[in-house]
C-alpha cells in the first residue's frame, strides 16, 4: 500500500521515501555502477513511430493459464510479448493503480511486466491512474489511503507516487519513454476535489495535480515524455486544453483513445466518420498546441469481419500525419470470454475488443497496425 509520508503526521517535513532514493542515487554516482539488468535498449529509437499495446491484464492471464499462438507453434503456446514483438511491436503500455485489492496491475506487478517488456526490446509507456481501480472520464476515484486529505496533502500524494513508480523502474535499469498523468481525464481526476467540466469546476486543483506529477516524472526522468490523456479522439475539446493552459497544468504529448467502432458511445456516428473526425482533431491539436499526439488506446470489436478495414482505414489516415507520434492496442491480448477476478462480482462481462482470434491468435485488425510503417 502506497502511503503518502508528507501527510503523515510523524513526518510532515522529513520524507524518509525521499531521503533513501537521494541516498541511492548518490551512492551510484560516487562508485560509478552500472546496473547489470539495464533494459533501455530497444528495437527501434526513441522518438520512431511506437506501435504498442497496452498489456496490463497480461500477468493475470498468465495467471489463468490463458495460451497464445502464432501460427506455427503448437499446444505450449508463446509468450505473448515475444510473439506481438516478432510481429512489430515496438512498445508496451502499462498501467498502474495505487493499492488494487487483487494486487494485479499495483506497481509490483507493473515491475513484473516491465522488466519482461524490456527484456524484450520494448518502449515503455507508464499510464499512472491515481487510483485503486480504473480511472475514465465516469470514475477517477480518490484511493482509499487519500481519502481524508486535503487539496494540498493529495498534490504531495502525487508527487510521492509519481516519483514511487518511477524510481522503482529507475532501480531496475528500466528507463520508461513515456509516462501519463492520469487516465481519460477530460473531467478532470482525483474526485471531487479535483474534477472539472469544460469551463466549470475545480481547474486549480486539476491542473495543479498535473502539473505537480508532470514535474515529479521529470525530476526522476528529465527527457521522459508527460502526456495528458483524454478520451474520444474525434472530439473538439479546445477549452479543456485552454483551461489547463490558463491553470499552469503542463504536459510535453497529447494522449487520445480511439474506439471508432462503438456508435454508441458516439452518437450513432459510422466508423468512417469516426475516423475522418478524429484526423481532422489529431491535425488541429498538433496545430495549435504545438506537441506530438499520440493514440494512448485503440480497439475494434475482435470477431467483426469489419475490424480489418477500420484499423487499414484508420492507420492510413495517421502514419500520413508527421507529429502523430504512434498507436496503442488496448489489451489487444485478450479472447475467448477471459475476465479479469474483479469483473466477476461486479456482474461485468469479458471484454470483447481485444485482438486475438477465438483460437488465440492476432487477428488481421492487429497485424495491420503492428506492421504499418512511418
Amino acid at each position: 500500500m502506497h502511503i503518502c509520508k508528507k501527510c503523515c503526521t510523524f513526518a510532515v517535513e522529513f520524507n524518509p521515501y525521499r531521503e533513501h532514493i537521494m541516498k541511492r542515487i548518490l551512492l551510484l554516482l560516487v562508485i560509478g555502477i552500472t546496473l547489470t539488468s539495464c533494459y533501455h535498449k530497444t528495437d527501434s529509437p526513441r522518438g520512431s513511430w511506437a506501435k504498442g499495446a497496452d498489456l496490463s491484464w497480461l500477468s493475470e492471464m498468465e495467471h489463468d493459464s490463458v495460451k497464445f499462438y502464432n501460427d506455427a507453434n503448437g499446444a505450449n503456446g508463446e509468450d505473448c510479448i515475444e510473439l506481438l514483438r516478432g510481429m512489430g511491436m515496438n512498445a508496451v503500455r502499462l498501467r498502474v493503480w495505487v493499492n488494487h485489492q487483487t494486487g494485479w496491475s499495483n506497481k509490483e506487478d507493473m515491475l513484473f511486466l516491465a522488466k519482461r517488456a524490456a527484456e524484450h526490446g520494448q518502449r515503455i509507456m507508464i499510464d499512472i491512474h491515481y487510483s485503486d481501480f480504473f480511472a475514465d472520464p465516469s470514475h477517477q476515484t480518490i484511493p482509499a489511503a487519500w481519502q481524508q486529505y486535503d487539496y494540498d496533502q493529495l498534490v504531495e500524494c502525487v508527487r510521492e507516487h509519481t516519483l514511487e513508480v518511477l524510481y522503482a523502474l529507475k532501480e531496475e535499469g528500466i528507463k520508461p519513454e513515456w509516462v501519463q498523468i492520469g487516465n481519460e481525464t477530460p473531467n478532470g481526476m482525483l474526485w471531487p476535489v479535483g474534477k472539472v467540466e469544460k469551463a466549470d469546476g475545480h481547474w486549480r486543483e486539476y491542473a495543479g495535480f498535473t502539473r505537480t506529477g508532470y514535474e515529479a516524472a521529470k525530476e526522476a526522468f528529465p527527457d521522459i515524455n508527460v502526456i495528458v490523456h483524454v478520451d474520444n479522439a474525434y472530439e473538439q475539446r479546445d477549452w479543456f486544453w485552454e483551461s489547463m493552459q490558463a491553470y499552469g497544468g503542463k504536459w510535453d504529448m497529447i494522449g487520445l483513445s480511439h474506439y471508432p467502432m462503438m456508435s454508441a458511445w458516439n452518437g450513432g456516428k459510422s466508423w468512417q466518420e469516426m475516423n475522418e473526425l478524429a484526423e481532422a482533431n489529431i491535425k488541429r491539436l498538433i496545430a495549435q498546441w504545438h506537441c506530438p499526439v499520440m493514440i494512448a488506446e485503440v480497439g475494434m470489436f475482435a470477431n467483426d469481419t469489419a475490424s480489418a478495414t477500420v484499423m487499414a482505414d484508420f492507420i492510413q489516415r495517421i502514419t500520413a500525419i508527421d507529429s502523430c507520434a504512434g498507436i496503442f492496442y488496448w489489451e489487444p491480448q485478450v479472447y475467448g470470454g477471459w475476465r479479469p477476478a474483479e469483473y466477476i462480482p461486479l456482474g461485468w462481462g469479458s471484454y470483447d475488443m481485444g485482438a486475438f482470434t477465438p483460437d488465440g491468435r492476432p487477428n488481421e485488425a492487429l497485424q495491420i497496425m503492428l506492421r504499418s510503417e512511418k
